[in-house]
This record gives C-alpha cells, sequence and structure tokens, in this order.
C-alpha cells in the first residue's frame, strides 16, 4: 500500500543490515534499533507508541531467543514482525451481529474522511457476505450528502433510507429511528448509518452523535479516520473515544502517498482495533484489516492469503478447470487469452496484487513502470480479428495482419510480436499442464539451471580388481541392490545411502508429477 511505501522501504533497509551479520552484538541490535525508530518517527506514529514499541523490540532482541537462533537476523526480523502486529491491534476483529436482527452498524468521524463513500462499500461488502444492508441518510448537515448517499448506494445495489432533504433540514436522530422501524418492516438484517461530521472537533458533533447512539442503540460504531491526516489522528480518535465512543476503527485512502504512520498508532492508543480498511476509491476497494497481513506488507515479506483471496474473487473456479482443460488439451486461443486479460482488467488493481507478493518491494520501479494500457492494446489487436482468426492464429498472412493492424490502430510489428508471444506461451503452458518441463527461450529448460541439459548417467559396474567380488558386484547392480549395501549387509542404507524406505519411487514422482503439472 502506497501510504506506508516509505515505512516499509526504510524499515527493510534497516533490517537487511543484519543479513551479513553471523552473530549479533549489542551495538548491531542497537543501530538497528535507532534507524527503526527514525523510520517510526517520520512516519508520524506516535511518539509513545514508537517508544514502547522499539524498547520491547531491543529487550527481545538482546534476550535469549536471538543469541541461541542459528539465524539471528531472520529472528529480528520475526521479532519485529510480531511486535508489529502487536500495535496494529494483534488479531483480525470481525464485526458483531446482533442475535436479533437489525444490526446496527453507525459510522462516526470528520468531515472528509469518507464516511459516506464507506458506506457504499461497508453495504457491498455486506451483500457478499449474504446480509441485507439498508443505509440511513443522517449527515443531514453537508451541502448534498444525502444525494452523495443515494447515488452511491445505487452504485452499491443497497437500499437508501433517506426521508429528509438534508442541506441544513430535518432531524437526524429522528431518521435513524424510523430508519431501524423500516429496516423490520423491510426485512433489513443490517443498518447502516451515515452520520455528519465536522472540519474539526465540537460540541455539536458530539452531542449530535451521542444522541443517535442513544437512540438506536448500536451494535458496532465504527471511527472512520483518513490515513493521511498525520499526527490529528490520534489526537481526533481520543476526543471521539471520550465523546462518543466507538467499537472499531476504519482506515480509509490508505492507497494515498503520505506517511500514514499516525494511523498505526490509533489501535494502540486507543485500545479500539481496526475493521476495515479502505484501499481506493472503487466500492470494491475495501477489505476487512488482518494485522498479521498487513504486517507482512510493510516488512516485503507478502501477504499471499490476501492475494488467493482477491485472485479467488477475480476468476471464476469453474471457468478456471475449463481454461485448465483447454490448455492441456492444445485448444487455448485468443478468445480465452482476452478473457483473462478482461477479467484482471475488469477486476483492476493487477499492480496492487503483484504487490503483495514477497520481496516485491524490491520491483517497485519496475512496477511503478508497468503500463496498464498494454493490457487495453492486446485487446484491441485481438479484439480486431476475426473470430475464425482468434481460433486459429496460423491463418494470419501478412494481408490479415496489415487489415488487423489497421483496425486496433497499431503496427504491423505490434501484431506479429502479440502472436509470437502468444505462441510462446501456449506451448509452456501446454508442456507444464501435461507434466513437463517448459522450455524457456534462451534459458533452456527450467529446472536445470544455465540452459545447460541435464547429464545422462553413465552405467556403472564393479571396478573392483577381485574377479570374484567383481562378479558379485556387477549381479547386485544389475538387480537393482547397491552395491556396498550387498557387499556389506545394506550397512550404508541406514544413513539414507542405499535404496531404503526413504528413497523416492517412480510411483511417488508419477504422483507427484500428477499433482504439480495436472
Amino acid at each position: 500500500m502506497a501510504t506506508f511505501g516509505s515505512l516499509s522501504d526504510r524499515l527493510t533497509a534497516a533490517l537487511a543490515n543484519l543479513r551479513s551479520k553471523g552473530v549479533l552484538t549489542a551495538s548491531d541490535v542497537d543501530g538497528t534499533v535507532r534507524e527503526i525508530r527514525r523510520a517510526l518517527l517520520d512516519a508520524d506514529v506516535n511518539l509513545d507508541v514508537v517508544k514502547a514499541f522499539t524498547g520491547r523490540v531491543r529487550e527481545r532482541a538482546l534476550g535469549a531467543e536471538v543469541n541461541k537462533a542459528l539465524n539471528p537476523a531472520q529472528q529480528v526480523v520475526q521479532i519485529v514482525n510480531e511486535e508489529l502486529i502487536g500495535i496494529l491491534g494483534g488479531e483480525t476483529r470481525r464485526l458483531e451481529f446482533a442475535k436479533q436482527p437489525p444490526t446496527v452498524i453507525m459510522l462516526a468521524g470528520l468531515q472528509g474522511a469518507g464516511k459516506t463513500t464507506l458506506a457504499g462499500k461497508l453495504a457491498m461488502w455486506l451483500q457478499k457476505e449474504g446480509h441485507t444492508p439498508l443505509l440511513v441518510a443522517c449527515d443531514l448537515q453537508r451541502p448534498n450528502a444525502v444525494q452523495q448517499l443515494q447515488v452511491v448506494g445505487e452504485q452499491a445495489g443497497a437500499t437508501v433510507f433517506a426521508p429528509e432533504p438534508g442541506n441544513g433540514r430535518g432531524d437526524p436522530v429522528r431518521v435513524s429511528k424510523d430508519a431501524i422501524r423500516y429496516a423490520r418492516d423491510k426485512q433489513h438484517d443490517v443498518v447502516v448509518i451515515d452520520t455528519a461530521g465536522r472540519l474539526g472537533v465540537d460540541a455539536d458533533l458530539m452531542k449530535q452523535a451521542a444522541n443517535i447512539r442513544k437512540a438506536t442503540d448500536p451494535d458496532e460504531v465504527l471511527f472512520v479516520i483518513d490515513a493521511m491526516i498525520g499526527q490529528d489522528a490520534v489526537a481526533t480518535a481520543k476526543a471521539f473515544q471520550d465523546g462518543v465512543d466507538f467499537t472499531g476503527v476504519v482506515l480509509t485512502k490508505l492507497d494515498g502517498d503520505a506517511r500514514g504512520g499516525a494511523a498505526l498508532s490509533v489501535a494502540s492508543v486507543t485500545g479500539r482495533p481496526i475493521v476495515f480498511a479502505s484501499t481506493g476509491e472503487k466500492l470494491t476497494d475495501f477489505e476487512p484489516f488482518h494485522p498479521d497481513r498487513m504486517a507482512s506488507r510493510i516488512l516485503d515479506l507478502g501477504d499471499i492469503l490476501s492475494l488467493i483471496e482477491q485472485a479467488q474473487e477475480a476468476f471464476d473456479e469453474r471457468e478456471a478447470l475449463q481454461m485448465a482443460e483447454k490448455i492441456a488439451e492444445g485448444d487455448f486461443t485468443l478468445d480465452d487469452f482476452l478473457k483473462q486479460m478482461q477479467q484482471l482488467r475488469n477486476k483492476g488493481g493487477l499492480m496492487k496484487m503483484i504487490g503483495m507478493l514477497p520481496g516485491a518491494r524490491q520491483m517497485r520501479e519496475q512496477l511503478d513502470n508497468f503500463d496498464e494500457r498494454e493490457i487495453v492494446r492486446t485487446e484491441a489487436i485481438i479484439q480486431s480479428m476475426t473470430p475464425q482468426e482468434r481460433r486459429t492464429p496460423k491463418i494470419l498472412n501478412g494481408s490479415r495482419r496489415l487489415r488487423i493492424a489497421r483496425g486496433s490502430g497499431m503496427t504491423v510489428t505490434d501484431v506479429n510480436q502479440l502472436v509470437q508471444r502468444f505462441d510462446q506461451a501456449a506451448k509452456m503452458m501446454k508442456t507444464v499442464a501435461r507434466g513437463g518441463v517448459p522450455q524457456i527461450p534462451g534459458m533452456g529448460p527450467v529446472g536445470y539451471g544455465g540452459g545447460r541439459k541435464p547429464q545422462v548417467k553413465k552405467k556403472q559396474g564393479s571396478k573392483s580388481g577381485n574377479p570374484a567380488k567383481r562378479a558379485a558386484e556387477n549381479k547386485a547392480l544389475a538387480e537393482g541392490v547397491p552395491a556396498k549395501a550387498a557387499g556389506t549387509g545394506g550397512g550404508g542404507a541406514g544413513f539414507g545411502l542405499g535404496g531404503g524406505k526413504g528413497s523416492t519411487s517412480e510411483a511417488d514422482m508419477d504422483q507427484l508429477q500428477k499433482l504439480l503439472g495436472r
């Protein structure tokens, strides 16, 4: 996430210096902790949180668990990761639903934090989870806030309860009460109340929010906070906690380029967990907050679980199985290639998904320079082909390629390169799907290193000068028994040198190949 990009760079650089150390001294640990402290303070993390965090890291890094470790640098990284999870809230916190519907969720926060848009995101997420949310327009102060919620609700496919026009008119407390009765009548199991905000914390804001809370007795009060507002995040959170109190925090604008570290302080300072994170402008850019996954992203250790979840959302499982069968049969066409790219582009955030891989921070320059418009250009070329040409690229002669280039606004060279890359990719996928080893141009078969061919094992025989012993050993080799094992009663097999139970059979290898290849 861009908000924590600078912090991530500083922390990974500080920890990278330990990799060359076989044994860590107190000065090594102190130097690393000093760099971590500077990185956190520069990222706007609260001073008290920084002191407590670095104190725990130093104490554990100088403790027995690291001194006895085979790889002290990795142990320190693990310690930093665990402590980072701690200040982010520890465990994943899920919404508490009422035993008797409807569940009431109240959104609170300053104006501009993104409450109204977040209401739509939350409604869409709740619908995916099988709920029927009702959005309630209780922000009757901000100009056009009611209309904005109606638009967002329509985009999310959720019902909006807005009996008052807003723009300074209407009683938000009465609207919130009426909304709960309406939800019961219309069988909405979740009510999401969008409340008014202010440019700053004031008595009127707190009084109105407290009155709505008292009138509706919400199951959850989510404090929505802009991840980019700096140290004000902590002061604002404390003010809302004292005036209204809240059960959880939602971080918005995590895709921004600010330092954002103050947002890391909120859970630690208030004792309230971060429940959700908003990671973009689209209604789908919304996810439950997992402290362990966020810590891994910040330390560039990857977030494979979130990557898998997003990939599962991007690709239909049935279509994926059908696609795998087509690849194995060599029936993968340019139409199939186009569908795969459109699924990725429709999902959006292709670079965000790639950024969840371990070590992706090291590829930041390449990721930043990646132009997603290349996908659009590729789509244009394929869409300029006839259905027959997409199914059978071999019929693409010179005149056809010229027509495709003109139709897509590209050059014949671009068309030629696309067809060539597609052929190579199709052959490689077919080889892998059938359990083979793919041949990468210029590199040779994957797995054999440096493009060198695997050496064929020469037929071995006994080199003993004793004719009787040589004959016995050759006979043992012919029968599949190691010569030394035959001559010594199998003593070598106990160390894994012979053909004992620990060796991999051909049946095991066949089964493994099926699992990996098919």
